[in-house]
Parts: C-alpha cells; structure tokens; sequence
C-alpha cells in the first residue's frame, strides 16, 4: 500500500516579511502550494524560492474561491491550510505527519499558541478551533464570503464525519504591530459586519458597546489577556474594538455591506 501524502496549501497578500519562516516550517510536506491573491511585494518569488508550487490569482472573489483553487491544484492524499502568518512547530509537524500515516477519516482542527507584539502571549487561553486538516477525496468545496465554511462529500447529518482536534498547537503570529492593527481593524469589522447584515442582524450603538465590553472582559479576565502584560492588553483590545465597531458599522454604514466581501 502506498504511503499516504500530505499537500501543505497557503493563501497569500503581500506576506513578504513572514511567508519564508512559515514554508520552512512546512518543507516537510510531499507538495507545498501557495495561491497568491495579488501580491505587490516579493511574496510570489520568496515562495518560490521556498520551494513551493505558486499560483496567481488576482481577481478576489473571497476567502471560499481562493480556498476552492487550493483544492484544485492539491495533488496529495491529505490537505492541510496553514496561514501565512503561522507556522508549524516540530511538535505539531510529528502529530501531523503521524495522522496522515494513519490514514484515518476524519476532519482534525487545529488550536494557537499566540504571539502578538513581539510576545508570546505565555497565559493567554486561546479556544478557538478551526478545521484545517482533511482528506481531500473527502473535501467538495469552501462556501461562504465571510468565514469560509468546508463542505464535505455526501455528509451525513445523521452521521457526521468525526472531528478531531490536533492537541499540539500552531505558532500564530496574530498581531505584530500596532500600525499593522489599526490598519487591518477596518477589514475584520467590515467583514464581520457583512456577515452580519446578511443574517439580517441589527447593528448599533448600544449593541456595539454591549458586544466589545463582553469581549474584552471575557478576553483579558477570564482568558487570563492580564497575564500577559502590554501585548496581552493591546490584543484584548483590538478585538474588543472589532467587535464594537462590528455593530456601529452594521447600523451606520448598513446600504455598503451587502457586497463587502473584504480582501485578503
């Protein structure tokens, strides 16, 4: 029986400073592929360099196309997406590489250890849980503008393919400027507020409040954000703006949200 092989698949814009460390962490992977979404600096030719199968794809239609055009230039038994502003850790390569020797049936997600400003944020309880690992004669398709969403061949709901959560963690580089911070919180609260606007959700003031208040709380304090000094507060922080400026976009810039897909 043939030994089964793994394709590491990347999204790239303008990643120049960042995507060299994470295809390194990726050499270990029998295909490397990148799709660039229009990349104005040396991405494309760094990854090259790197080793990795690029492809040029300028014409942004969303997270769930640029995804979809991954899956078609895929050649390996498994499929796994890591961003380019993540990268794999020794640990995290081992658990990878033993479940697609496996051969197992399953969707596998993957958790963060975070780094933002420089720092490891050591304390910080990241739970978030994001699908990432499959078998590709299992993957159809990404749907969705917003937050893309995998969609299986011929899933059950009655019997839903089992997910797995990898239990070492990738490297996130979330956050590593305050300049880079304030200019990208325009792309995450306009995407967050289209996908709002249509579910038919109602934005505002009040709400905006309510939403960035709960976070932050439950971010710095519960999430232990506190713990981790500056960088830990100014993480907290901007999410916690994302998520009032979410609602007061939803409410006041409502008549320019239906088509906001963003850019990546």
């Amino acid at each position: 029986m043939a030994v089964p092989t793994l394709t590491i698949a990347v999204l790239t814009k303008n990643e120049a400073h960042r995507i060299e460390a994470c295809l390194a962490s990726a050499a270990f992977a029998e295909q490397v592929l990148v799709v660039d979404s229009g990349s104005t600096d040396n991405t494309v030719a760094l990854s090259r360099q790197a080793g990795a199968e690029v492809f040029e794809y300028p014409d942004w239609q969303g997270f769930a196309v640029q995804r979809n055009r991954l899956i078609a230039h895929a050649k390996c038994d498994y499929i796994f997406f890591l961003d380019a502003d993540e990268l794999i850790t020794p640990a995290f390569q081992k658990e990878l590489q033993a479940i697609v020797q496996s051969n197992a049936q399953a969707v596998w997600q993957i958790q963060w250890r975070m780094v933002a400003y420089g720092h490891e944020l050591t304390y910080y309880i990241s739970r978030s849980k994001v699908e990432r690992l499959f078998r590709r004669d299992m993957l159809k398709e990404y749907v969705g503008a917003v937050h893309e969403q995998a969609i299986l061949h011929n899933e059950n709901p009655a019997n839903p393919v089992p997910r797995k959560v990898i239990s070492a963690k990738l490297l996130h580089h979330s956050r590593e400027t305050v300049r880079g911070s304030l200019e990208k919180l325009t792309q995450y609260v306009m995407l967050g507020a289209s996908k709002r606007a249509q579910a038919g959700k109602r934005g505002g003031v009040v709400r905006g409040l309510a939403s960035g208040l709960s976070m932050f709380v439950r971010l710095y304090v519960f999430r232990l954000g506190f713990l981790c000094g500056g960088a830990g507060f100014l993480y907290c922080l901007f999410v916690a703006l994302e998520a009032f400026f979410r609602y007061a976009a939803l409410h006041y810039d409502k008549d320019h949200l239906t088509n906001n897909v963003g850019r990546a």
